[in-house]
């Protein structure tokens, strides 16, 4: 039975990662927050008394769950109403907080050039939108491959399918990552 105490370390330790990985399916950031903190009051409520162990994969499956759920309660949504948010233009909210920024920068940029910095934020970015354009088993299959570093056993059960798929959504999604980058002209 895993302690109030792994239980807060677990969930504190996933929640970015987390939070990432729902923003990719469902693109919006208020959906992904909903999402993941869904995902973590069910595993306190439902699993808490389950081994500390056992926790990263009934998370990400929990997690898996939510954002299906997210999909099938907007296309129910979205074929009965509109939101007037729906029809505001596009643009920043004014959030922007310089604080946070500095601390998710921390400190291992203090000794980085400054065309480094912003050479390294444009790869990452382009590769955060090609991850963004695979298709949602494939993108699933390698975030939990190689984001959440779970093994092809562990993704299996948490994407409620067969290895061999796991290993044939991580072997696309990983040509096509390539290829889609190499097009761009960065090689890794």
């Amino acid at each position: 039975m895993a302690s109030d105490k792994e239980l807060s370390d677990f969930l504190k330790s996933v929640e970015k990662r987390a939070f990432k990985r729902a923003l990719y399916a469902v693109r919006d950031e208020d959906a992904a927050l909903d999402i993941v903190q869904d995902t973590m009051i069910r595993l306190s409520e439902k699993y808490a008394d389950r081994p500390p162990a056992e926790l990263p994969l009934l998370f990400q499956r929990i997690l898996s769950n939510a954002t299906m759920d997210w999909f099938r309660r907007q296309k129910v949504r979205n074929a009965v109403v509109r939101n007037f948010s729906d029809f505001e233009s596009a643009g920043t909210d004014g959030d922007f907080d310089i604080l946070e920024t500095l601390a998710a920068l921390g400190g291992s940029q203090a000794t980085e050039s400054a065309a480094d910095s912003v050479s390294r934020a444009q790869i990452l970015l382009a590769i955060e939108a090609q991850v963004a354009e695979l298709p949602g088993r494939q993108r699933e299959a390698f975030l939990l491959r190689y984001w959440e570093e779970l093994d092809v056993a562990e993704t299996a059960a948490a994407m409620g399918c067969s290895e061999g798929s796991v290993k044939t959504h991580c072997s696309r999604a990983v040509h096509a990552l390539a290829n889609a980058l190499k097009a761009k002209g960065i090689s890794l």
